[in-house]
This record gives structure tokens, sequence and C-alpha cells, in this order.
């Protein structure tokens, strides 16, 4: 039996609470805070009343560390934004709770993300007898466990990786973001970044482009992007010589987001308006779509995946791991859109696999630094199957 505190209540933060429920032998005790109470609300509401809501500001440490202290959870499931990640992980220490999160901290004021703010608490888990898990969505997460399933099953050693992240979907909207609209812009309007050959080399925000083939989808246009599971992956496999990260975007996508750069609204840096103080990114998320709302006519699927390359008893071999979740099935199931559902999904598999004592530590770790099979079973059980195939060629 465990008392679990989910803190977030946007898109991903319902699928968690949904599948939380649905995994009850575990999850015997489920309480959802935010700041936005009537989020709360709502997802109550769609569960039926099983679950205890609260109002939280998770900014302000010592509110977190009062709730926390109030329904002694076993586990934080940190669905919050990146900025409130050290906060919520200060919250951990001060009350010795255990932690885990789909995304890595950034500072608010700063277009920045990197594992070394949270990396840096890792003697102080330690100490206080508790574990952090980090990155438990699909990318970064389950892309982290691909790669250690890969390491175990298939390589003897691993040197060349490309992520692949395709939404082949629609869903109706002139322009919407399929998570939040200001963590979403902010990172792909930030510089891209890929690891070769034992340095960084960086590149022009969306600069880089490539056609790729996406199992299960076809050809689309992948972007180079920085994402933080290079960062982790690179350090847990000294073996890589390359890897970087694609996503796709449409051409009205590209389009809506180029004009909302240069007239500025996709800056976050504060403005003076009428007297008053506002980012204008901040305020353009305010008019978007909501990510947690766009699932009832959305269409298509998505295909993520990783295409691998390495030896195996001195051959050199190519596979490609994946999986292809479709929006209209999320929908019938959560009530979500599959980039909410493919988040929300891995966050509860990482929680279940730490409850149960099946992946445990004391500090801070990265998902490829435990067996992958568990996780991998569960996938497969929890409504993200996966598929493994050789391919005849890495990606140029």
């Amino acid at each position: 039996m465990s008392t679990v505190l989910i803190i977030g209540a946007g898109a991903a933060g319902r699928v968690v609470v949904k599948k939380c429920l649905m995994n009850n032998d575990i999850f015997t005790d489920i309480h959802l805070a935010s700041r936005t109470f009537s989020k709360c609300i709502q997802i109550k509401k769609e569960c039926n009343d099983k679950i205890q809501i609260h109002e939280l500001d998770a900014d302000i440490v010592s509110n977190t560390i009062s709730l926390i202290n109030k329904i002694k959870p076993s586990l934080i499931i940190n669905m919050a934004l990146p900025y409130q990640d050290l906060p919520i992980m200060d919250a951990c220490l001060e009350t010795k709770t255990n932690y885990i999160d789909t995304a890595n901290y950034e500072p608010k004021d700063e277009a920045k993300f990197s594992y070394s703010w949270q990396w840096a608490y890792h003697e102080k888990f330690k100490e206080q007898n508790i574990m952090a898990l980090l990155g438990s969505g699909f990318d970064p997460g389950v892309t982290n466990v691909f790669i250690k399933y890969a390491a175990d099953t298939f390589f003897d050693t691993i040197e060349k990786i490309d992520i692949i992240d395709c939404n082949d979907g629609d869903h109706g909207y002139p322009f919407a973001t399929n998570f939040n609209p200001e963590i979403n812009i902010r990172e792909i309007t930030q510089n891209g970044r890929y690891f070769k050959d034992g340095e960084w080399i960086e590149i022009e925000a969306m600069s880089v482009s490539k056609n790729i083939d996406f199992p299960e989808v076809g050809i689309r246009k992948g972007y180079l992007l920085y994402h933080e599971e290079l960062e982790s992956l690179v350090k847990h496999f000294p073996s890589i010589k390359q890897i970087r990260f694609w996503m796709t975007f449409s051409d009205n996508y590209i389009n809506h987001l180029n004009v909302l750069e240069n007239v500025g609204m996709t800056s976050i840096k504060p403005i003076s308006f009428k007297g008053q103080s506002i980012v204008p990114l901040e305020f353009l998320k305010s008019v978007l779509p909501n990510p947690a709302e766009i699932s009832t006519n959305y269409s298509g699927k998505t295909s993520i995946g990783c295409i691998i390359t390495g030896t195996k008893d001195s051959k050199k071999i190519t596979k490609l791991i994946y999986n292809v979740c479709k929006h209209e099935d999320c929908h019938k199931e959560v009530n979500a859109q599959a980039v909410s559902y493919t988040t929300g999904v891995p966050a509860m598999i990482g929680a279940k696999l730490m409850l149960n004592n099946t992946w445990e530590g004391k500090g801070v770790f990265n998902m490829e630094e435990f067996k992958a099979e568990p996780f991998m079973n569960e996938l497969n059980s929890q409504g993200l199957p996966w598929k493994a195939i050789d391919c005849d060629s890495e990606l140029d």
C-alpha cells in the first residue's frame, strides 16, 4: 500500500492520475496538488472522486513541506513545470521523501536545461537515504530505457544513436502545442546541440533538418534539437561517438512560430505593459489552446524511437526500437492526446517500479542506470507496446 502525491494537474498530470488509479494494487492513496485548484477539481470529477486534491504553489518550499508532512506520501511524482524541480526536491530532502519527474530543471529566466543542477543533489539524497529518479517521461525516459535495453540485449558496444520523434497527428487547430506552450516553445527556440567525437556541437535553432522514415508513419522532415537525454546517455554510455535528437514540426507550425518569434511573442524577457510587467511567452500561453483540452477530435499517431548503431561479436549492426501511439486510443482510455499519454504513462511506470522496489537506490539517478526489462515489460502491459527491428543502414 502506497500513498503518492502528484504535483501538477496539466495534460500529462491528468494521465498519471488516471493510470495510477488503474494500478490501485500499488497506488492505494492518490493525492493531486496544483496551483490551479480548478484543474484538480475537474480531474477529481473525471475520476469519480477517487482521489484527494490540494491547492499548492510548489515554488514555495515551505508550502510543499507542509503538504508532504500532512499526507505523508511514499513518493512525490513531479508533473509540474521544470522551474519547480529544485524547490520540490528541496522539500523532499527536508521530509525524506522519494522523488520522480519527467523533465530536467531549467531556470525560468534562461532557456537552458541541464541535468547538472539535479545531479548536484546526489550526495544530499544519498545522505537522507532517499531516491530521486529523473526524466521518467517518453523522451527523456522511455528513450533512455530503449538504449539500456539495446545495450543489454543486442550490442557489445553502442557507438551512434539517433532519437527520432514524430507527431503525425491533426488536432484541428490553426496553431497549438501538445504540452505546456511555454515549455514547448522555449525548448525549440533555443540553439540546438548534438554530441560527436567527444565534443558538443552547437547549431542555430531549427537550422538543420532531414527527411526521416518514421516507423508506421513514413517520410517526414525532422529538425535537429537538443534534448536532455543526450546529456545523460553520453555520461552513462562512454562508447557513444555520436548522438542526436530529431523532432518533426509541420510547415504550418513553423510558419506560426516564425511569425510569433519575429514579433517578440516568444521572448522570456519581461516587458512593461500598461504599468504591469509581463513576459510575452507567458501571455502567449494564456491565449493558446490548452493541451489538456485538444484530444476530442485529435486524429493520427505519434512514432518515437531510437536508431542505434554499434557492434555485436565485432560485427556492425543497426537496430530501431520504437513505439507508435494513436491519439484516438488515448482519448478513449483517459481523455488525453498521445503526447500527454506517452509522457504520463512512463511516469506512472517509473513510480510503480520505485514503489515495488524493482528499481531502488539512494541518491539521484537517470532511467538508464537500472535494469531495462521490468520497464519494457510494463510498457507492453500499460498501453505503450514497443517493437525492435533490424535496420539496413544507420541515419546519415
